[in-house]
């Protein structure tokens, strides 16, 4: 069929533009001087967007539903949100540390979900009878828009401890190094270290700049995340009792979203209370980042429970 046939091409493109787009963004983190190269890897996310987002309106037409029928409609639609919040946030502050998570996380979407999911369950299907509800279009796009920002925020915070440690392993080295260049100033007379610690001293301030700025952002975004977490977990409890008469089954999908809720209302807890900042919070954060994932994806690898949908094995 033709709509199968647009959905193959916009797949490739999508694949081609956000694996340049990778490049582009990590070639830029190690070249500054390469200017051209942030030029590239923004206008490739635009048109990864635009893919994306033709794609999901392709199948919504010929589907007639809502494309979040099964594992691989819910991964194309992770990677359209993880591209249309990174356009947004482009947009609110140039942070060229966003794009170079982001990217290879749709990267990787992207090729799971073309490579290793099986063909024949990459194909539109009709609505199975608990997911022919109005509560579909509101409770499973929360949840994705939630795994998105959440995971982008915890993306975030993993940046920010590299940083860190990085930060940590460069003052280290600088102090041992100052150490032997004092006892050799000491022997010669000379001291000629003052433009090098200048120079320490601008590289250094640049990085807490760029930490106070992942910091921010990561919370920010999580925040926004643990929103739609919340009001996602509830609409589905109400669709729930409508459809299998009980609010709370125990089911592994919801379990671990519960256990990803707590996770990140502690990180939100201990920011707020205890003013935890920085590596604390980000160490919590990015076990987040791990909640996610066997949320969204460990149900449908397994198979088990009533929020197995289009399961692997």
């Amino acid at each position: 069929m033709i709509y199968i046939t647009i959905e193959q091409i916009l797949t490739k493109i999508c694949c081609f533009f956000i694996f340049l787009a990778t490049i582009s963004y990590w070639g830029n983190l190690v070249r500054k001087d390469f200017f051209s190269l942030d030029k590239v890897a923004k206008s490739c996310m635009v048109l990864v967007f635009v893919s994306l987002t033709v794609f999901l309106l392709n199948r919504w037409f010929f589907s007639r539903h809502l494309p979040l029928s099964n594992l691989y409609e819910s991964l194309m639609f992770l990677s359209w949100l993880l591209s249309l919040i990174h356009l947004v946030l482009d947009l609110k502050n140039k942070m060229n540390w966003l794009g170079s998570t982001i990217a290879p996380s749709i990267l990787i979407i992207q090729i799971y979900a073309t490579l290793f999911i099986p063909k024949d369950m990459q194909g539109a299907a009709t609505l199975v009878p608990a997911l022919q509800s109005q509560w579909l279009m509101m409770h499973v796009t929360l949840m994705l828009l939630s795994y998105a920002t959440l995971l982008c925020g915890s993306l975030l915070s993993l940046t920010l401890l590299v940083l860190i440690f990085r930060k940590y392993q460069n003052f280290v080295e600088s102090k041992a190094s100052n150490f032997f260049d004092t006892q050799k100033d000491i022997y010669t007379g000379i001291e000629n270290n003052s433009e090098n610690r200048v120079f320490s001293l601008s590289i250094n301030f640049r990085k807490f700049v760029l930490i106070q700025q992942l910091d921010q952002w990561s919370s920010r975004i999580i925040n926004l995340g643990f929103i739609c977490l919340t009001v996602g977990i509830l609409s589905g409890a109400v669709w729930a009792n409508e459809t299998w008469g009980s609010f709370w089954n125990w089911d592994p999908k919801e379990t671990w979203a519960l256990i990803t809720w707590i996770i990140y209302a502690i990180y939100l807890h201990t920011r707020i209370n205890n003013g935890w900042r920085r590596k604390e919070s980000a160490i919590v954060a990015c076990s987040g980042f791990f909640s996610v994932w066997i949320c969204y994806l460990g149900v449908n690898l397994l198979g088990i429970g009533l929020h197995s949908y289009g399961w692997l094995l």
